[in-house]
């Protein structure tokens, strides 16, 4: 999760990285960035590197969205609540915008997101109000990264497909209805007599006004 004030600046492309205490290893090379409370964008991993706090750069900082190396370090202590050392390493992660979530396209079934997508968004928001087969299903979608193939780990066979698509749109649904996920109001009016799930969002969006 990012600070409120470096939203503008990875949505702008001004924040290109993000510097860590210690030796960090990412899981991913596409990460979902999280700022204000819900997902902002989709970002891939170009550049892993470690350094020392004594080899930091002002550009370094910079592009983390920084004024300058002091600022940097002294916003790292605050966070990590203790003094830096010189000879503390560092993790530098670079990284660049594939899609910010500012402009859904409620015309795709998924609204522009992977079913992956999807499901780490849900895992992420909702999981404390899903029950325990929504859970197993996101995780499958995530661990498999298809859903053709966490439907065959789930359930053995292709035919249960529908049943995952039918979680993810639900999850989906949820999403927009919480403004976890924002979608362009004008737009979703348009489609929504196409699709039965975001018209149903948008008769709720609409009571609750």
């Amino acid at each position: 999760m990012v600070k409120g004030r470096f939203v503008d600046l990875i949505l702008s492309g001004r924040k290109r990285s993000t510097i860590r205490l210690g030796k960090v290893i990412p899981r991913y090379s596409e990460v979902i960035i999280h700022g204000g409370g819900r997902p902002i964008a989709k970002a891939r991993i170009v550049r892993v590197v470690h350094k020392k706090v004594r080899e930091l750069t002002e550009e370094d900082a910079r592009k983390d969205g920084y004024e300058s190396l002091d600022e940097l370090l002294k916003d790292l202590e605050r966070v990590y609540g203790r003094k830096i050392s010189p000879d503390d390493t560092v993790t530098i992660i670079e990284f660049e915008v594939e899609k910010t979530f500012t402009d859904l396209n409620p015309e795709d079934v998924y609204l522009g997101l992977s079913p992956i997508d999807v499901a780490r968004i849900a895992y992420r928001y909702l999981r404390n109000e899903l029950s325990k087969e929504d859970l197993r299903i996101l995780d499958a979608v995530m661990r498999y990264r298809s859903i053709r193939e966490a439907s065959i780990k789930l359930f053995g066979t292709l035919s249960k497909r529908w049943l995952i698509r039918k979680v993810l749109r639900r999850c989906l649904k949820r999403l927009i209805e919480k403004g976890i996920l924002k979608v362009d109001r004008d737009k979703l009016e348009k489609v929504a007599s196409l699709s039965p799930y975001l018209r149903d969002v948008l008769e709720r969006s609409s009571g609750s006004e």
